[in-house]
């Protein structure tokens, strides 16, 4: 195998980025003992010091370690889709609870990496009239928009019953519902799990307003609720209509779910 040298200005801790005490290579390896010479990759390098180079198997395991490390943090951060089935929401949810929203998400996107059920259309502003819909809701009665008109209507949409960011939007909602009540308002909460979905939720976190179903997320198309991450995620987006059903506000925060409250709330005691 053929041997070479290095410049005196090179040094092994450049060339490897392992910290070892720097040492000044020979210009004339065939002077030096054999002892001095180590290989690295098939390649002879010779010093004039004994210097401590890391083994192939060291070099690689370090690399798998960094290369394992990148693809955690990356599945960390592709962090929610939805998920239409309740059953395999709860089955899960005891494996995302204690990391925040970042696993969570993570969950929620792979169940919903191969559907494009969140494509949706031009989203609605403030302004515009908001388009009407009859859902089912969590006992399996309809419930149509216009069943509201004649008082402000908070409608908000959310990616999924039992999640911990969907959950503690829905308790916010729930520990407000007198003051949005005080200001003549009614609350609606909307996503795509199904009735006995919205009954389990609402009853195991004695939620006052009403849940709606939209499987297949058509209301949510129509509205034009923006997906994130891509459109992996489901958006989290309130609405505020008034009396006529014309949209006064919009707001959307996928990740801090309790200013939906205060936001909304804040609007509705100015107006």
């Amino acid at each position: 195998m053929a041997s070479f040298s290095l410049p005196t200005y090179h040094t092994l801790p450049s060339l490897l980025h392992y910290h070892t005490p720097k040492a000044t290579l020979s210009q004339n390896p065939s002077l030096l003992p054999k002892s001095s010479q180590s290989q690295f990759h098939g390649l002879k390098l010779y010093n004039s010091s004994p210097v401590s180079i890391p083994s192939s198997s060291y070099v690689k395991g370090s690399i798998v370690a960094k290369v394992h490390l990148i693809i955690c943090s990356f599945s960390l951060i592709l962090h929610c889709g939805f998920s239409n089935s309740s059953s395999r929401m709860m089955q899960r949810r005891h494996n995302y609870v204690s990391v925040d929203n970042l696993q969570e998400y993570r969950e929620l996107i792979l169940d919903q990496r191969d559907s494009k059920s969140l494509d949706c259309q031009a989203p609605i502003t403030e302004g515009s009239l908001a388009p009407a819909f009859t859902l089912k809701d969590q006992d399996g009665k309809t419930v149509s928009l216009s069943k509201f008109k004649g008082k402000p209507v908070v409608v908000y949409f959310y990616p999924a019953d039992e999640s911990p960011s969907c959950t503690k939007q829905a308790c916010a909602f729930r520990d407000s519902y007198e003051k949005f009540k005080k200001a003549g308002a009614e609350v609606i909460g909307i996503s795509g799990d199904d009735p006995s979905s919205h009954k389990a939720f609402k009853q195991k976190n004695k939620l006052p307003f009403t849940l709606l179903s939209d499987e297949g997320n058509k209301i949510r198309k129509e509205w034009g609720v923006p997906a994130d991450l891509f459109g992996a995620l489901p958006g989290r987006q309130t609405y505020v209509l008034d009396k006529n059903g014309v949209v006064r506000l919009v707001y959307n925060n996928q990740f801090q779910p309790e200013k939906h409250i205060d936001e909304t709330l804040k609007f509705l005691q100015s107006v």
